[in-house]
């Protein structure tokens, strides 16, 4: 039966095959080593195949438009700057030697390996995600396991092509009265500024705690707005409380409430009160997993903060009547950048605050005159590298490691200019609510600092550890020493190595907060943080054979604090649900690693009974070694029998791990022709657009 006919703008082909693939008129992954070298042992004499010499292969990587950014000079200096780590590296996997200066100062681009979907939101519209986003590594990641353990329920998760998002809540509630008293509505606010800090600062001038009551019936249009804002400060700090019918009930009323009042008259002219209401509702919407609204939300503030001119540095001369709107401004734009660019990186979609940014990356003057917080301005300038990142990165088809050493040396002299206040904690708060909002705002700029780093080396973590991968199976797989195997790019190895000590010191910072228990229980950019962490870090204990303590525990960290987290957030759960599966997958790789390597290093003794086997699983598991030995391929998974593999919990009980439900139906691995798939990566046709 042939092949059912693939829609043209859903084929997936590589630009470029490898030489050997094109001589064998054989089916090419696109990336180097690729698949099918990497199962035959060659993957080292993997190149692509191009009529052109090899000096001409690095011009056509890079735009001839875009200008060279590196002179002699500026060279020399980051070759300099190369002999020290640019991230201390407790786990040097391949660092160069420090007596070649050359070393990784030619590595040869890096072709993104992540790839823009497009998924499907509550309507059934199709959304855009873009390579830059953790969707998107992910889809990688289960990609590679495929390769290499099979089809599990890790790699198959994620076939309903949905974007994850929670129904909204269009209850009838009553309006004619308050939810909460003044001290309870003055408590919700205090949580409302510990989920914020660090991300934004909307408090005006006259904030006090008298402004918390707004007028029954506000009449002008200045005091419905001051009453909306209220309204959603509240409801984003009963979004972040312990879930009771109490709290949920003061959520939904104020969140209700303070959106009608936006959409009644507000849009019909820019205010500084428009942009502060839309950020506040972008922000109670990526805590209530609706991440496409508080997109769109966004955009409805930053259109109206370019109306006011927010985006045009403040000349430097002011009266003191204007001093303190000016400031009032400034706050503003600061968290609009902020938010919008955060956002942005984590879907991978433009941002529209982007192209209003200095090109030069300079921060305007008004910064250091403006009486800001700390934890606000960092967070400013990191965004304004984040933003550099994307474009710099990936909004090419292939990431530059001298590109990615400047970047990063940019973020470490940002680093090095942080306040002391945000870098420990400081016991001299008087009340607990201040301690605890300034905990976590340093938490969220040291996160958004890792995951700066991690956006950076995270290409070249893909490359690396893919020829690893390839290295490990080619070492289990023959005994041929003659074969070249592949080799690491020196340059690529460390920054890789960056990637995963980015992710660990990530994750230690939010255990130790966890463990202080500061940890808000809604903390929807946090959530995104750890799971970008909780991926890379899966990838590295997938792609070695021996195990890290130390990665490992923060590994089921992760875990700990998305389970804390899934109570109150679908999307945090769902988190949960894909790192567990991983962790089962990278279970059964190491299993799997194990008995190979007893399998060489003792060839002459077998394991003959086992709980878990059945003596038909047993007698298929070895004519599938006995395959893989004459074929040098990856280990071919049983099609007769169906079983499925125990999964140990906290108590130390045994369950089997039952199929999964897909549309509500038992999908069983048996109903699968395991014969009919090809040998290159199981892609599955929507991953690309």
């Amino acid at each position: 039966m042939p092949r059912p006919k693939v829609h043209p703008a859903n084929r997936l082909r590589a630009n470029t095959a490898c030489t050997a693939c094109r001589a064998s008129k054989k089916r090419c992954s696109g990336y180097f080593p690729c698949t099918n070298c990497t199962h035959k042992g060659r993957g080292r004499s993997c190149t692509p195949f191009k009529s052109l010499p090899n000096v001409g292969l690095r011009s056509r990587l890079i735009p001839p438009s875009q200008p060279t950014v590196e002179s002699p000079r500026i060279r020399s200096e980051i070759r300099a700057e190369l002999q020290t780590p640019l991230i201390s590296q407790p786990h040097d996997v391949g660092a160069p030697n420090p007596e070649s200066p050359e070393a990784g100062s030619h590595s040869p681009e890096v072709a993104h390996r992540t790839h823009p979907r497009m998924l499907r939101n509550l309507q059934g519209e199709r959304v855009y995600v873009g390579k830059a986003a953790s969707l998107s590594f992910l889809q990688l990641l289960r990609d590679t396991v495929t390769q290499h353990i099979g089809p599990s329920q890790f790699s198959h998760n994620g076939g309903s092509e949905d974007m994850l998002e929670a129904e909204a809540h269009h209850d009838l509630l009553n309006f004619s009265e308050e939810c909460c008293t003044f001290d309870e509505k003055a408590r919700f606010i205090q949580s409302y500024q510990a989920a914020t800090s660090g991300v934004f600062n909307l408090s005006s001038n006259d904030d006090t705690s008298s402004s918390f009551i707004s007028p029954a019936e506000p009449e002008t249009d200045q005091e419905k707005a001051r009453a909306a804002t209220i309204d959603l400060m509240v409801a984003i700090g009963a979004q972040s409380y312990p879930k009771d019918p109490k709290s949920l009930q003061v959520e939904r009323f104020y969140f209700a409430r303070g959106q009608r009042g936006a959409f009644a008259n507000m849009l019909e002219d820019p205010s500084m009160d428009l942009v502060r209401i839309f950020l506040l509702m972008s922000f109670y919407m990526l805590g209530a997993c609706r991440r496409n609204t508080a997109f769109m939300y966004l955009g409805v503030a930053s259109r109206a903060a370019v109306a006011l001119g927010f985006h045009a540095d403040s000349p430097g001369s002011m009266n003191p009547d204007e001093s303190a709107a000016n400031h009032e401004r400034s706050r503003l734009w600061m968290s609009l950048c902020i938010l919008d660019l955060l956002v942005s990186s984590i879907l991978g979609r433009p941002s529209a605050t982007s192209p209003l940014l200095p090109e030069n990356r300079q921060e305007p003057g008004w910064i250091g005159a403006s009486p800001t917080d700390p934890g606000l301005v960092a967070s400013y300038r990191l965004s304004m590298i984040l933003d550099e990142i994307i474009t710099c990165l990936y909004s090419e088809k292939s990431a530059s490691a001298e590109k990615a050493d400047l970047l990063l040396c940019k973020l470490n002299t940002w680093s090095e200019c942080l306040p002391r206040s945000l870098r420990t904690t400081s016991l001299g708060h008087k009340d607990q609510s201040t301690f605890r909002a300034h905990t976590i705002g340093s938490m969220h700029v040291a996160c958004s600092y890792h995951f700066a780093v991690i956006l950076v080396t995270r290409p070249f973590l893909i490359s690396a550890l893919s020829v690893r991968l390839a290295r490990l199976h080619h070492s289990l797989s023959t005994g041929d020493s003659s074969e070249k195997v592949p080799e690491e790019d020196a340059a690529h190895s460390r920054l890789a190595a960056a990637c995963i000590d980015s992710a660990v010191y990530m994750l230690q910072t939010c255990l130790e907060v966890h463990k202080s228990g500061l940890l808000l229980r809604n903390m929807c950019i946090l959530k995104a943080f750890i799971f970008a962490a909780a991926l890379v870090l899966g990838f590295s204990m997938f792609s070695r054979r021996d195990v890290d303590p130390e990665i490992d525990g923060v590994f089921r960290g992760a875990l700990t604090i998305l389970r804390m987290l899934a109570s109150q957030s679908a999307q945090a759960a769902h988190y949960l649900e894909i790192i567990t599966m991983l962790e089962a997958a990278i279970r059964e790789q190491r299993q799997r690693l194990a008995a190979q390597a007893r399998q060489r290093r003792s060839p002459y003794v077998n394991r003959i009974f086992s709980l878990s086997e059945t003596p038909t699983t047993r007698h298929t598991q070895i004519e599938a070694d006995d395959e893989e030995e004459v074929s040098n391929a990856t280990p071919i998974r049983s099609q007769s029998v169906t079983s499925y593999p125990l999964l140990h919990s906290e108590d130390g009980a045994a369950t089997v791990v039952t199929p999964p439900m897909i549309d509500s139906t038992l999908f069983d691995w048996e109903g699968m022709d395991l014969s009919l798939w090809d040998s290159f990566p199981f892609l599955a046709e929507s991953t690309t657009i």
